[in-house]
């Protein structure tokens, strides 16, 4: 006897649930102090906490696509933009803490930092380019934009190297490239299947109808 597939609505909730995890614990370590609490420097616990959760949505959004075409599991496109959508969430804390917490709105301060330090540079284009995809990532939108949607959303790519770099260079002031080398082999081996794969249709023989 066949079990019935599970609804795509109860996947859905399900991810949404565990999507949001990660801010909730981080509210329950600040207001509880449980775990250890946020440490002696609660705003670089934030910070950090924000900016990998930021690269592992970025990560796994960018996955969805080569795990559904060597799984099958069409089902699996269905959570891209929502997945999408809490990279942004979490790259959206990120750079709150920075400029709230960190910079106190003193924006000639951030100017500075993005203009003389490069692991702020990329971390802040990041930032920027992450806008219009969250912007654009309504069924209205997708509708509105037609093919130039397909094309705009390909700049994920480029933030995910963006943040790549955000990370290394922040990590390169400590010589600690351990786990930014791991997101970063992730990072290259998904980006090598998109070009690869484009590369196979472009040379893929027109089969005549």
């Amino acid at each position: 006897m066949s079990s019935k597939p599970v609804p795509i609505g109860t996947i859905k909730a399900a991810v949404f649930v565990l999507a949001l995890g990660p801010l909730a614990r981080l509210l329950l370590v600040g207001t509880t102090g449980a775990w250890g609490g946020l440490g002696a420097n609660p705003v670089e616990f934030v910070t950090r906490s924000t900016g990998t959760w930021t690269l592992v949505f970025l990560c796994i959004t960018l996955a969805i696509t080569p795990a559904r075409r060597l799984t099958g599991w069409n089902w699996l496109q269905r959570l891209r933009r929502m997945l999408g959508l809490f990279a942004f969430l979490y790259g959206a804390l990120h750079f709150t803490t920075y400029f709230w917490l960190d910079q106190w709105f003193d924006l000639a301060a951030i100017v500075k930092d993005i203009v003389k330090r490069p692991f702020i540079t990329m971390g802040f284009a990041a930032f920027v380019m992450m806008i219009p995809l969250a912007v654009t990532s309504t069924d209205a939108m997708v509708r509105r934009l037609g093919r130039r949607w397909g094309k705009l959303h390909r700049l994920v790519y480029v933030v995910a190297i963006a943040a790549i770099l955000h990370y290394w260079w922040h990590k390169a002031g400590k010589n600690n490239f351990s786990e930014v080398g791991w997101y970063a082999v992730v990072v290259i081996a998904l980006l090598g299947w998109r070009l690869v794969d484009r590369w196979r249709k472009r040379v893929a023989p027109r089969v005549p109808v």
